[in-house]
């Protein structure tokens, strides 16, 4: 037992040793412990996220929800077809939106009633990536089950879908009206 928390401790002193030598530029050389530091480093960062596209609770009582975010706390919302509350003037996100489960479903499954079988979301949080295609991949590649790959909204997003372990409904993005610069 003694010897392997030696064993260890050597290995993790010479990883701390190899992250200090070689800061972002790792070459090893063929010491296993930067061979590891250098796989980890590459591993870190497969998606890039550039910004939070939107977020906001999936509703299921539009009226209830909207008397609370509109009446009482003051939210001046757009109203789209169908119930769909948003704005794009809370600091903090591109778009907090009041989505209702039906939007939700259509988006995920190409119907307005969300599954029995798939658990339902409370909230949508949207990443907007660098790439889509290789977050795409990579968030396969990691296990997760997606609900829609690489789907264009009527309004020119394209996202890919899957539920979180916490069960919100989470979308990584390409969203080309968020990315134009605005003119100062």
């Amino acid at each position: 037992m003694v010897l392997r928390a030696k064993l260890l401790l050597g290995f993790l002193l010479d990883l701390l040793l190899c992250s200090t030598a070689h800061k972002s530029s790792l070459s090893y050389n063929g010491d296993f412990a930067c061979a590891i530091l250098d796989c980890a480093m590459k591993n870190l960062k497969k998606i890039e996220v550039l910004f939070i596209a939107g977020f906001g609770p999936i509703v299921g009582d539009r009226i209830a929800s909207k008397r609370l975010y509109s009446d009482t706390l003051g939210l001046a919302f757009q109203e789209e077809d169908g119930g769909y509350l948003h704005t794009e003037k809370v600091e903090g996100a591109k778009t907090f939106a009041l989505w209702p489960l039906s939007h939700a479903a259509e988006s995920c499954f190409g119907v307005n009633k969300w599954p029995k079988e798939v658990p339902v979301p409370q909230a949508w949080l949207e990443f907007d990536v660098k790439d889509l295609e290789s977050a795409t991949k990579e968030l396969q590649n990691q296990g997760y089950k997606l609900l829609v790959t690489a789907r264009k909204e009527p309004w020119g997003q394209i996202v890919t879908r899957l539920l979180s372990p916490e069960g919100l409904l989470i979308g990584v993005t390409y969203t080309p009206s968020m990315r134009q610069k605005k003119p100062s």
